[in-house]
């Protein structure tokens, strides 16, 4: 499409002149086209700037025609000095509602100002970048328990410190899982369920956070090892704009695996992270650690976090470095050495629906904490 023909249609798209068949269209194009999605979004933040500047022009122009009036009345002279006190309880009678008003929308202005300054200013991750760990709502947290309790005596241990939370999935059939870091943040142990509700103790075997990735080891004489994995972890590059899903856990502390698509819209994550990549997604607190799977059910990425001034931009870190922290756990601890991350996929020709039935057998939700 014409560059020039493409700004026309965002414009009447931003405007809502579209049809709604031709809106339809041009909305999916955009999903697919990630470039056309950067283009909305970066039309969107220059109209409201024009606004801006054309509000903050046309005060400095009605300042500028009252001071010329205050001049021609004598109610100032040529230095901007006011030539009686007499006139200047004059003026403020005459004046004071154009004063408030202005005042008013100097304050707008001011307000507008500042806020574009904090958008576009250098700023620290946090203001930007929120992480999908969940953090435990004590009332909620106690609700949770007690319908765990009636169904099956929990193995948290009595009066536990619950940290928080997220999602995680199998690596290796005999228990070992990989979540983010900061799903294990203040915890020393943790708890994972399955889609099914069943509950297995386990310990935390390596913890990275500058990847922030961690793996956790399920040590629990109920859980039975999995020969084969149906989905295998990709050590290669991604390609722009190619399709993902994922599994998770948003509902957190309640035990409902959630799906969510999207597609890959950039090649690094915030700011140029070469760790991760940025995904057009929607996702949710209890979503991270979950797997990023594409078409061909290969792990491509494990959710981390999401952008918070930009409506669906969330970031998953690269899955290539699964495979730097298992064998920085085997350097680390021996007996780690026969952990073997999955390498095939048995979903590849299989449609989505297919595949997320399969998945979603170990993805497990995570509950962190402290004894």
């Amino acid at each position: 499409m014409d560059d020039i023909l493409l700004l026309q249609t965002i414009e009447r798209y931003l405007e809502g002149k579209m049809l709604p068949d031709e809106k339809a269209f041009f909305e999916q194009h955009r999903k697919n086209v990630p470039e056309v999605d950067q283009m909305v979004v970066e039309h969107t933040m220059f109209i409201h700037q024009m606004e801006d500047f054309a509000a903050n022009h046309n005060l400095k122009h009605s300042l500028h025609l009252a001071h010329e009036k205050l001049l021609a009345n004598g109610d100032i002279n040529e230095g901007g000095e006011l030539t009686t006190k007499a006139k200047v309880v004059r003026m403020w009678t005459k004046y004071r509602k154009v004063t408030a008003i202005a005042a008013v929308v100097g304050g707008v202005i001011a307000f507008a100002i500042s806020g574009l300054v904090a958008y576009f200013a250098p700023a620290t991750n946090q203001q930007y970048v929120a992480q999908l760990g969940a953090k435990i709502d004590a009332k909620i947290e106690q609700q949770d328990k007690k319908i765990t309790d009636l169904i099956n005596k929990s193995k948290l241990p009595v009066g536990v410190d619950i940290k928080g939370g997220g999602s995680a999935f199998l690596i290796d059939g005999n228990g070992y899982l990989v979540t983010n870091a900061h799903v294990l943040d203040g915890a020393t142990f943790a708890n994972v369920y399955n889609n099914q509700g069943k509950e297995f103790k386990a310990i935390i075997a390596y913890r990275d956070e500058k990847r922030d990735l961690a793996i956790l080891k399920i040590d629990d004489e109920d859980f039975k090892t999995v020969k084969s994995l149906p989905y295998s972890i990709k050590k290669g590059s991604i390609d722009l704009g190619e399709e993902v899903y994922t599994l998770g856990y948003p509902n957190f502390p309640r035990n409902q695996v959630v799906n969510n698509i999207g597609y890959i819209s950039a090649e690094t994550g915030f700011e140029g992270d070469t760790l991760s990549y940025q995904i057009q997604m929607n996702a949710n607190h209890g979503n991270s650690g979950g797997p990023i799977l594409n078409k061909n059910g290969e792990v491509i990425g494990v959710l981390s976090t999401k952008q918070l001034k930009a409506d669906g931009v969330t970031f998953a870190i690269n899955s290539k470095n699964i495979f730097r922290i298992v064998d920085e756990m085997k350097r680390k601890d021996d007996k780690n050495d026969m952990v073997k991350v999955s390498s095939s996929s048995s979903l590849r020709g299989n449609d989505r629906v297919s595949q997320i039935k399969k998945v979603k057998e170990y993805v497990y939700m995570v509950k962190a904490y402290n004894k």
